[in-house]
């Protein structure tokens, strides 16, 4: 009788190729960009209770984000040695990735009741830790729940010292 295994079986050649060109640069930017921008946009919108203040924050912040980690990425690595493919397609997804992240939980400052953006963007961040916990699950056989909670930690951790700063102004 043989025992079965709960291992993931050897991954592919194109398989393992599009992880590391396309999949993991995009994971690096959704995380960057979901987690990086939170604080200065939870800072400025509890400082001022200024949507409109916020969402320029927000977006000025996803742009510098996601420019940053487009060159951070493109420039890191050749691809040649480690076979991780053209640089300036991993930077090019790294940054896009970063910016969307960035931009998601921004747009809802764009309502201009404080409360309503308030909550519109704590249910956007919601959405996105779901989504990136699944993407995580998916691509790279991390447990959902494990990958959801260890990035809600760093998205609560984020939040809260920024909200900490914005409300110490």
């Amino acid at each position: 009788m043989t025992i079965p295994t709960l291992t993931r079986p050897p991954v592919r050649r194109d398989e393992r190729s599009f992880l590391l060109q396309r999949a993991q640069p995009a994971m690096t930017g959704l995380i960057d960009g979901s987690l990086s921008t939170l604080a200065p946009v939870f800072a400025v919108a509890v400082a001022t209770r200024q949507p409109h203040y916020a969402f320029f924050a927000g977006l000025a912040t996803a742009i510098g984000a996601g420019v940053s980690m487009a060159f951070s990425e493109g420039l890191s690595d050749t691809g040649d040695l480690t076979g991780r493919g053209n640089p300036y397609l991993r930077g090019s997804i790294t940054g896009a990735g970063t910016f969307l992240g960035g931009v998601l939980h921004t747009l809802p400052f764009l309502i201009p009741a404080y409360h309503a953006a308030l909550a519109a963007a704590l249910a956007t961040i919601a959405f996105e830790l779901v989504t990136l916990a699944w993407i995580r699950w998916r691509f790279f056989s991390t447990g959902f729940v494990r990958s959801f909670v260890s990035i809600a930690m760093g998205g609560a951790i984020i939040a809260s010292i920024s909200a900490a700063l914005g409300a110490v102004s």
